[in-house]
């Protein structure tokens, strides 16, 4: 699971440049946008957990990263409020049938992402687990 987890912080910052290409509406864009922050901030995060990149040298980055994944986090509802859509857009309309429990997700993100510590390595390694398990939540459900 931990192999799972880590890597799962990973997945959304790879393939997020490739779907913005042709992005034409802008409130779309803007939700793509924010989403690529976070993916950017949990690659950060899981970098250093698995050690690519070093600890020591980095725990204000990694304070950084948290700081950008709780502020997009809480960004989130208000940038899905209206049902926007594009062809590159890989939002699901079960985001607008239960806004409710996405806005729900997003404020659990926000949360973890406000709580995370990232004092030591193994702080560091449950903060992204709780992170990557809201990004996990939120995916499954609401996005192709």
């Amino acid at each position: 699971m931990r192999r799972w987890i880590l890597a799962a912080g990973l997945i959304p910052a790879g393939g997020m440049a490739l779907a913005h290409a042709g992005v034409e509406n802008p409130a779309v864009k803007a939700r793509m946008d924010a989403m690529s922050d976070i993916g950017a901030g949990t690659k950060v995060l899981g970098n250093m957990a698995r050690g690519r990149v070093a600890f020591d040298a980095a725990e204000a980055e990694a304070e950084a990263a948290l700081a950008r994944i709780a502020t997009r986090a809480a960004e989130t509802p208000a940038l899905f409020e209206a049902q926007e859509d594009d062809p590159k857009s890989e939002a699901l309309p079960a985001i607008w049938a239960d806004f409710a429990d996405f806005s729900a997700i997003a404020g659990d993100l926000r949360r973890a992402a406000e709580g995370g510590d990232v004092s030591s390595l193994d702080a560091l390694r449950a903060t992204i687990q709780q992170v990557d398990a809201t990004c996990q939540a939120c995916h499954s459900v609401y996005r192709e």
